[in-house]
Formats: C-alpha cells, structure tokens, sequence
C-alpha cells in the first residue's frame, strides 16, 4: 500500500525529530489523517485504541518519579537521537543510571516502524475472540498490509494459546492482563511483535522467544 504521507500538523514538541504524516491511502479523498486503522476502535473501545498507539510509539513509562529513573513515556523515535540531541529537549542521559540508558536505548524506533506496529496490533485485535468487527474500509486497509484477518486466530506470542479481547478489560491492581510483546525484546517492528498474556510477557522477561523456550526446556530436562 502506498500512503499519502502529507505531513500533519502537531503540538509535539518533538515534532522536529518526525513529523506526523498521513497513512490513508494515496490518492484519498477528505482529510488527512495519522491513524485511519485505530478510527473504530476508537469509538468503540477507546481504551483499547489509546493502548495500541501508546504501546507501539512510545517508551515504558518508570515506574516512579525521579532525576534518575529517565524520562516516563516518550516517543520512541526521540531515542534515537544521540546524547547532545537529547540535550536539546531538556533530557541528560549522563544523570541517568546505566540500566536505565540501555532500556531507553532498546525502545528505540523509527517513526514509520511504529506506525506499522501500531497497524499490526490493529490488525491483530480485531482477530481476538469477541473482538469488535471492524468496518469493511478499515479490514480492507489492515488486509492490505497484513494478510487475511481470520477470526478467533489471535494468540498469545509466547504460550500460544488464544486471547480473549475482553481480558483488556480486566486489570488486577492497574496491571493489564494483555500486554503488547516481542519476540526480540530489542527490536520494535511489525514482525516482531503481538500481544501475550501479562505472566507470559514477565516469564519471558528480555529473553528472545527462542532463548525463552530453550531455557524452559533446560528446565524440564531437570525435573525428568
């Protein structure tokens, strides 16, 4: 699919760093627009669209508020600059503890990445049993850029077993029950990601899902 990537104006003031574009189709009639994918699901579920496009474009959040914990949520794309840059927009990553840097520095991604991420978590949302069905125009865009949309086919990335999309809606002490996962925990991309159930996405920690498996297995022979 070819977008029509006309910039769109925007408040960020790391608007510098990647400018908003359009992802409707070239050629599209009306206004332009970021996120056409998310536009159902933000009326449905606004909740549920909110999560896609703040876990697709933006940093982890710390945990709690300190000179040293780094910044909490950022655009992925603005950790991709480089120390002095950095410096510009009022963050010092020499304050910063080594283990908070390398965090940061694996969040990284371009900004067209994150836009596709967000579009395949689209995509696989609507594949959850008892998801919401999606209008014929935005299953058409999401088929396009990622293939027939089987209903009831979303599973988790790690155990594999199906998710349920009313598990958003489920949070035990403001945790989801449904995280956004990767299968490199260092790469940020539309092939690399999915959806998984929280204990899964913590077992597997900053193993890849190949190191992860290799490690239960090392487990299992023990036991036997």
């Amino acid at each position: 699919m070819k977008f029509c990537l006309n910039t769109i104006k925007s408040r960020s003031k790391y608007a510098e760093v990647a400018a908003a574009k359009c992802h409707l189709p070239a050629g599209h009639t009306g206004k332009c627009c970021e996120y056409p994918f998310l536009e159902h699901l933000l009326k449905v579920d606004k909740r549920v669209a909110d999560k896609i496009k703040r876990d697709a474009t933006m940093t982890t959040g710390a945990a709690w508020k300190s000179e040293d914990a780094g910044p909490n949520r950022i655009n992925r794309w603005v950790m991709l600059l480089n120390d002095s840059e950095l410096l510009k927009y009022g963050i010092d990553m020499s304050q910063l503890k080594t283990g908070v840097i390398a965090k940061l520095r694996e969040k990284a991604a371009d900004y067209d990445s994150c836009i596709l991420v967000a579009a395949k978590l689209t995509w696989l949302v609507y594949q959850m049993e008892n998801a919401p069905v999606p209008p014929s125009n935005i299953k058409e865009y999401l088929e396009e850029l990622f293939g027939k949309m089987i209903p009831n086919s979303t599973v988790c990335v790690i155990c594999r077993q199906p998710i349920d999309y009313q598990l958003f809606s489920i949070a035990e002490r403001g945790k989801a029950a449904i995280e956004t996962c990767h299968k490199n925990p260092r790469m940020h991309n539309s092939d690399n990601v999915g959806f998984g159930h929280r204990e899964c996405n913590i077992a597997q920690g900053n193993k890849t899902l190949d190191e992860f498996y290799s490690w239960i297995k090392e487990i299992i022979a023990k036991i036997d």
